[in-house]
């Protein structure tokens, strides 16, 4: 069963969270070779999406915000795109485009960083949104700041967090094809002496417990159940635990795609576009990246797209 696991360390300026999917990256993975067309993914790239959908639910752990946060990684490696999703609700998806043969045992730079091009998006994009409720975006170069190609994306995203948002933060990540997880701690932002955040020998204590999970390791992460991690690294500290998140409250597989959606976007495309397609085709199918649901639409549904309500046959007597 997947879950999610907030601590803290008591009387100390230093939060974290670890994630274990299991069932919920499972399906992605099952979906994805259930698709004729693409076939299951090579293991490098299955372990860069999980390694990026494990990031996704830690890091929206601890931001309070009603939406999906994204992650989105291009690049001109083999792996033209990968993107991960994660709701407020903890809803996941993941898919992955794959453009050429992935070496074997390939990592980050091979796989989306050949030439030093690669780039991470992070985007926040709120459930609502107004005025003040716009998506935000920010963007992580997958480099140092010497221009080197970071090894793994964590150290990316490490180096995002610590020059960004100003916070210290240590991240582990590991996946393979049956978990995908991850551990963060991060340090707190500073606050007034006397606070959690203070002064004093924070410095000193956020790098013992960075010591301690840098310490972990890629077997033990997929091996070991969350509790299981936070006693072997933290044995020594106190922690405060919130309640897991698991079952129906926990990570799960979760698409947003519909008929309405893809009704909408080809609405957009335009009735010629849509028309052409219809004349070479005969139908119009579209195929859903994330859960591999095909939408079909004929000519009639076509052309029921494009006439307005106004011009629409009125519905049966007692039908709404």
């Amino acid at each position: 069963m997947s879950q999610l696991q907030r601590f803290l360390f008591d009387g100390l300026p230093v939060r974290g969270a670890i994630v274990r999917l299991t069932d919920a990256w499972t399906e992605v993975l099952r979906r994805r070779a259930a698709n004729t067309e693409t076939g299951a993914y090579a293991p490098p790239v299955a372990s860069l999406l999980g390694e990026m959908l494990a990031a996704g639910v830690l890091m929206h752990a601890h931001v309070k915000f009603d939406g999906a946060l994204i992650l989105q990684i291009a690049g001109d490696g083999p792996v033209r795109m990968a993107v991960a999703q994660v709701r407020s609700d903890l809803g996941v998806r993941a898919t992955a485009s794959v453009g050429a043969e992935v070496p074997e045992g390939a990592q980050l730079a091979e796989l989306v960083n050949r030439d030093g091009k690669g780039r991470c998006a992070i985007t926040l994009d709120p459930q609502s949104r107004g005025p003040a409720r716009q998506p935000y975006q920010g963007i992580v170069a997958l480099t140092d700041d010497a221009g080197r190609a970071q090894p793994t994306l964590a150290q990316a995203l490490q180096g995002y967090m610590h020059r960004s948002e100003q916070l210290e933060t240590t991240l582990v990540l590991a996946a393979d094809g049956a978990v995908a997880a991850g551990l963060l701690v991060q340090r707190m932002p500073r606050q007034g002496a006397g606070n959690p955040g203070g002064a004093g020998d924070a410095d000193e204590d956020y790098q013992r417990i960075a010591t301690l999970a840098a310490s972990l390791t890629r077997e033990e992460l997929l091996a070991l159940e969350p509790s299981a991690v936070l006693q072997r690294l933290f044995w020594q500290e106190k922690l405060l635990v919130f309640a897991p998140r698991h079952g129906a409250d926990g990570p799960q597989f979760a698409c947003t795609c519909s008929r309405e959606r893809v009704a909408g976007m080809l609405r957009a495309l335009g009735q010629h576009e849509v028309q052409d397609i219809l004349r070479e085709r005969g139908n119009v199918e579209v195929g859903c990246e994330y859960c591999g649901q095909q939408y079909r639409f004929d000519a009639v549904d076509a052309a029921h797209l494009f006439t307005s309500a106004s011009s629409q046959p009125p519905a049966p007597s007692g039908v709404q």
